[in-house]
């Protein structure tokens, strides 16, 4: 079991994987620009480092359904 620190720490990343992905996906439609690549990479660098934070939180399973749930709100 998570201890709460761990508990708040994977809150943390799945609220920040959520912003990256909201961000790229502004970025893909948004009505004012159209993003440049790197901006959108720079996000999707940044989930696959929290990824990795995570996956030593809760291990790898656990971690990709994270990910991917947030994924799938924005996909």
């Amino acid at each position: 079991m998570l201890s709460t620190e761990n508990r708040s720490r994977v809150a943390q990343l799945r609220q920040q994987i959520d912003l990256e992905y909201q961000a790229a996906r502004l970025a893909l439609e948004g009505p004012a620009i159209v993003a440049r690549h790197d901006f959108i990479q720079a996000r999707m660098a940044a989930v696959q480092s929290y990824h990795e934070q995570l996956i030593a939180l809760v291990g790898e399973e656990e971690a990709i359904r994270i990910v991917a749930e947030a994924s799938q709100q924005y996909g």
